[in-house]
C-alpha cells in the first residue's frame, strides 16, 4: 500500500497514530511503529525530561521509523525542540500554534515536519510555512478541537482542493471502511487517536479505556470554547460546566472551574467523575481493549474488504 505517507515516512501503511496527551507514551508508539504504521508520542502531557525518556525507551523498543507531536503551545517549547534534536527525532508533527514559528528551524535540521490543522485557512498557511505534509482534523475528533465545527466528510476535499502537499485525515476514523472513505475524499493516509486509547499498550487508565468501549453515539460533546474547544465524554465534570455555562459566566469563572490537570485526573489517573475525559465522537464504534497490532490489522483487513466490496455497491 505504497503512495505519499507510505514513502514520507518510510512506513507500511498509511496510517498514523495520533499522539494524544495522557495516552501515547513510548509503549503505545513503539507499538504502532512495530505494527508498520507511525506511531506518535504525544509530548502535550510531559515535561522535558519525561518527553526525552520516552524518546530514549521507544529508540530501544522499535528500530522502525516514530515520531513526536508537540503542542506549540507548550510553556518549555524551545527546551522541547531541543530535546528533539538531541536525541535524533527525524519526525515531528504540531499542532496548536503558529507552524512558521518552528517549521524552518526543524527543517534545516533534517526533520520531517507535520501540522494539524481545523480549516482550509490554516492549511494553507501551514503549507506557506513549508510544512511536509498537513493533518486534516474533522469535528468529530476527540480533544482540543476546531471552532468551526467543519466535519471530517467536508473538511479534507476542501483541504485536498487547495493544498499540493500530502494530505493526512482524522477525526471520526476508526475503521478500515473509514479509512477508505478519507481517502477517496482526497486524503493520503488517516490519522487514528480514539480507536488507539482502547488499546493494551495506551497509558490511560483502564477506567477510561473501560468507559471508552462503553460509550454510545451522543456521550460526547464539545464544550469550553470560549478557553480551547474541547470534545469530552458527558460525565460529572461536564455536567459541571453545562451548569455554569447557565449563569453566562466569564472567561474567568471557567478557568476556575477546570482548574488544573483535570485531563490527567481523568484519563491517566482514571477518576471518571472530576476528569476532563478526551474522546472521539467515535468511540460509539469501539467495544473492545485489544493490542495494537492486532487493531491495525483489523483496520488493513476492512479497507481491503471495503475495497473490494465497492464494484457490488452499485
Amino acid at each position: 500500500m505504497q503512495n505519499k505517507i507510505t514513502k514520507l515516512f518510510n512506513i507500511k501503511y498509511p496510517i498514523i497514530q495520533a499522539g494524544m496527551v495522557w495516552n501515547s507514551g513510548w509503549k503505545l508508539a513503539s507499538a504502532a511503529s512495530n505494527s508498520e504504521v507511525l506511531g506518535l508520542i504525544g509530548a502535550g502531557s510531559m515535561y522535558p525530561d519525561v518527553l526525552r525518556q520516552h524518546i530514549q525507551n521507544c529508540k530501544k523498543a522499535t528500530s522502525n521509523p516514530f515520531g513526536v507531536n508537540v503542542p506549540l503551545m507548550y510553556p518549555n517549547i524551545e527546551e522541547i525542540m531541543g530535546i528533539l534534536i538531541e536525541e535524533g527525532v527525524t519526525i515531528v508533527f504540531t499542532s496548536a500554534g503558529n507552524p512558521k514559528t518552528w517549521t524552518t528551524w526543524l527543517k534545516d535540521r533534517g526533520v520531517t515536519v507535520v501540522h494539524v490543522v481545523s480549516s482550509v485557512k490554516f492549511a494553507l498557511k501551514a503549507q506557506e510555512a513549508g510544512v511536509d505534509a498537513i493533518v486534516a482534523e474533522g469535528f468529530e475528533a476527540g480533544g482540543h478541537n476546531g471552532r468551526d465545527e467543519t466535519t471530517s466528510f467536508t473538511l479534507i476535499p476542501m483541504v485536498k482542493d487547495k493544498i499540493t502537499i500530502p494530505l493526512i485525515a482524522a477525526g471520526g476514523i476508526a475503521t478500515g471502511a473509514s479509512m477508505l472513505a478519507a481517502m477517496v475524499l482526497g486524503a493520503d493516509g488517516v490519522q487514528i487517536g480514539t480507536r488507539f486509547v482502547a488499546s493494551e499498550e495506551s497509558s490511560a487508565h483502564d477506567n477510561f479505556k473501560q468507559m471508552v468501549v462503553n460509550a454510545q453515539d451522543g456521550d460526547t460533546q464539545v464544550t469550553l470554547k470560549e478557553l480551547t474547544p474541547v470534545r469530552l465524554i458527558k460525565n460529572k465534570f461536564y455536567l459541571a460546566v453545562q451548569e455554569l455555562y447557565k449563569q453566562n459566566p466569564t472567561v474567568e469563572a471557567l478557568q476556575t472551574l477546570l482548574g488544573r490537570g483535570r485531563a490527567k485526573l481523568g484519563m491517566f489517573e482514571g477518576d471518571l467523575d472530576e476528569g476532563e475525559l478526551e474522546i472521539g465522537q467515535v468511540c460509539g464504534l469501539i467495544h473492545d481493549i485489544k493490542p495494537v497490532s492486532k487493531i491495525v490489522d483489523d483496520i488493513i483487513h476492512e479497507f481491503e474488504i471495503a475495497k473490494n466490496n465497492i464494484p457490488n455497491t452499485f
